[in-house]
């Protein structure tokens, strides 16, 4: 099976490529023109201040593992009921977690490193509390808040996956773990983006997608001709030397 993985990250190794294209084509769109100064939306600036808040206190504070480990452990856990799957047995310690279910896969296994927990519980608690109280002036906080919670799922991911022995990538095989970590990662941002833009619309997403992952898979196409022709001229050479 893990063969298997290894040429479907092969295959979709394009995608990263397709993806990181449209992260700064949408960017641009939700910056909007920087004319005459800074310019930026107070929404990006609150996500800009959160990121940035918790990136200095991931350097400079104690490391809250228990709070990593249990949103991690969390992640397993939700998505794994969204699939169907019965669940028990949490357990959080500093040093690791653990979770049971009656069923895995890649996605379930994989879903910590690509999916902002408190990012999203952050924005899941707002809405429910706008729904209740009408939050609409406080947008800016949720954004704030967002990009806290962002900024603690990157720096936490990236210190998990340099660590050796991780037993979910194990269970995955390494190059299909990092090319679904990767997209998804990208992937995930670009739909909370969207989804909580009031310009940029899902249908727009939909086309910027396609259109960059048409414009990756073509150049790669081109380049591997191209490789093939001056592989295929160079052993021919060789041949007739």
């Amino acid at each position: 099976m893990k063969i298997i993985k290894f040429f479907i990250a092969v295959l979709l190794l394009p995608v990263c490529g397709a993806l990181t294209l449209s992260a700064v084509h949408v960017g641009r769109e939700l910056l909007g023109p920087l004319a005459g100064g800074f310019g930026w939306s107070s929404p990006i600036v609150a996500f800009a201040a959160g990121y940035g808040l918790w990136l200095v206190a991931f350097v400079l504070l104690p490391k809250p593992m228990r709070t990593y480990v249990l949103g991690h452990e969390l992640t397993h856990a939700f998505w794994a009921m969204l699939m169907g799957a019965r669940v028990g047995g949490l357990k959080v310690r500093k040093t690791g977690g653990q979770v049971r279910t009656s069923k895995t896969n890649w996605f379930i296994a994989l879903a910590p490193y690509f999916f902002p927990f408190y990012a999203m519980l952050f924005i899941g608690l707002f809405f429910a509390a706008n729904a209740i109280w009408g939050l609409d002036r406080y947008m800016n906080w949720l954004f704030f808040l967002i990009g806290l919670g962002w900024s603690f799922h990157v720096t936490f991911t990236l210190m998990t996956l340099l660590q050796s022995g991780q037993p979910d990538l194990k269970s995955q095989g390494f190059l299909f773990s990092a090319v679904v970590i990767y997209c998804m990662n990208l992937l995930v941002m670009l739909l909370t983006a969207t989804l909580l833009s009031q310009t940029f619309t899902l249908s727009a997403l939909v086309a910027t997608l396609a259109s960059d992952c048409a414009t990756a898979y073509v150049w790669t196409l081109d380049n591997l001709i191209t490789l093939w022709h001056h592989a295929a001229a160079f052993l021919d050479r060789k041949t007739h030397a």
